[in-house]
């Protein structure tokens, strides 16, 4: 992602940093998920559907209490040109009284949400789910003061040691049979082993204070952003909490392991992307065209690897699923198919936080994220009854326009014209229609085999496919992305 690809000469030490950074942030998670992917496939062979569905009903409550757990605040010392050691003793003791209160919270609520789902184990995994909050302070204000030196390499290494330990976890629990057990000890170790990591590499030796005078700007920028992350909350969860009421633990199970699979981009790499985005639009919040250039740029570069990955995986539903999963996750297929076509519409929503948040306007991420809190639990609702399909299929009938809404509101704060955004987009939209062109036909017509060999030969032909379509009309974006890999490799 060339963050700060259109910049002027002087702009030229920050758009180093940024690679560096960009290189070292991207890089660590791309090497964590691949140990916990290779961990989670594996698990989810030796579990079942509804192993999975009851760790779904646990993490709406998660989602929920873990955006108020302060990163937010923590982030507000990103943006700061100057930071006074006491704000960061005033952010540490805020952390630690949020996160408190919120095991506190969560332990209390365990079960009534128990009930709710009608399922009784729930209340005890939420119990034993407390011990995360114990990590969230050091993990916030760790990474956030790492960020802002835009030190990602230091994150790198937490990050490695944290992907072991949840790998690790996992397979141990699964295969000593402990079932659900296992989904709920892997992330506390992960937790656990970052924060260790991120305390010691970040050089926390502070005490908290709990003193917050003085601390309204850091509360107010902090308050905002957990406004906009309550909508997104709604927004994401809703499905969750909807359908796990109607379907039981089973059909949930296969829905949301549905989603996993498709918001594997989504979720887990564009996040990273955008801390780094984050720290440099703040370096760059008095540029104001220079910003919404650099916008642009790196939203059609992301786009650029998003588009054809989902656009692929909606073709390839099927032999992915019974190669990476089994045969006993074949019903979640048409739900992997829909959710796959929804996804490139919610890479593009998240996309803009970042930067409207940088230049100090978190509003608009909250005008956003309100948008799809009435829409998307509206669409679920209509289709709910219709099943765990239909509610995949409700993803591709509202979030595009959950998109469009949030693009508007925050092109404007960005002063950014949609004309901008689109010759952006419309490189990887070319390529990647050439590719789905060229695609569907051989797999109409590919003879029955085996998954594995179904699957590989579908994304070698797509690949192929793609390079061409990026030949033919990405040529800029591919040079643009080469000379991100070269400036990486010269820092």
């Amino acid at each position: 992602m060339s963050v700060v690809a259109a910049r002027p000469a002087a702009e030229s030490g920050l758009a180093g940093t940024v690679m560096r950074g960009l290189a070292w942030r991207s890089g660590s998670q791309i090497f964590a998920q691949l140990v916990t992917w290779g961990a989670t496939f594996l698990v989810l062979r030796l579990l079942g559907p509804a192993d999975y569905g009851l760790f779904a009903m646990t993490q709406s409550v998660l989602a929920l209490l873990g955006m108020l757990a302060g990163a937010s605040f923590a982030s507000a010392l990103v943006r700061q040109e100057t930071l006074d050691p006491a704000q960061v003793r005033q952010v540490f003791g805020l952390l630690i009284l949020l996160n408190a209160g919120l095991a506190a919270i969560q332990f209390a609520l365990a079960p009534l949400v128990a009930a709710y789902f009608r399922q009784p184990l729930v209340a005890d995994l939420l119990r034993v789910q407390v011990l995360l909050y114990v990590a969230n302070p050091f993990l916030a204000l760790g990474g956030a003061l790492l960020a802002r030196k835009m030190d990602f390499r230091a994150q790198a290494i937490a990050n490695f040691c944290a992907a072991f330990a949840g790998a690790g976890t996992a397979l141990g629990g699964a295969l000593s049979g402990f079932g659900v057990w296992t989904l709920v000890a892997a992330p506390i170790a992960m937790f656990w082993v970052r924060a260790i990591g991120l305390t010691i590499v970040a050089r926390l030796a502070i005490r908290p204070s709990f003193d917050v005078r003085g601390a309204g700007a850091t509360i107010g920028f902090g308050l905002a952003m957990i406004v906009s992350q309550l909508f997104w909350f709604v927004q994401t969860q809703a499905d969750v909490f909807i359908g796990g009421r109607a379907f039981g633990a089973h059909d949930l199970g296969l829905y949301t392991t549905a989603l996993f699979l498709a918001q594997i981009l989504t979720a887990k790499f564009v996040p990273p992307m955008n801390e780094v985005a984050f720290a440099a639009y703040a370096r760059l919040q008095h540029n104001r065209a220079g910003l919404a250039a650099a916008f642009a740029r790196s939203t059609g570069l992301i786009m650029l690897v998003a588009l054809p990955f989902y656009a692929g995986m909606a073709i390839t539903a099927r032999p992915l699923v019974l190669t990476m999963l089994g045969d006993h996750w074949a019903g979640a297929v048409p739900m992997v198919r829909w959710l796959a076509c929804a996804m490139p519409f919610v890479t593009l929503q998240i996309l803009f936080a970042p930067a409207t948040n940088a230049i100090g306007r978190p509003r608009f991420a909250v005008y956003g994220a309100i948008a799809g809190a009435i829409i998307m639990p509206a669409a679920f609702l209509i289709a709910v009854g219709g099943g765990p399909e239909a509610m995949a299929l409700a993803w591709i009938a509202a979030f595009p326009l959950v998109a469009t809404v949030t693009a508007a509101i925050s092109l404007r704060a960005l002063a950014l014209r949609w004309r901008m955004l689109f010759a952006a987009l419309r490189p990887p939209l070319l390529a990647s229609g050439l590719m789905v062109a060229l695609l569907l036909p051989l797999n109409l017509i590919l003879p029955p085999l085996a998954p594995p060999l179904q699957l590989a030969m579908l994304v070698a032909a797509g690949g192929i496919c793609y390079l061409l379509g990026v030949h033919l009309f990405a040529r800029a974006a591919l040079r643009d992305l080469l000379a991100l890999v070269r400036n990486r490799a010269a820092g």
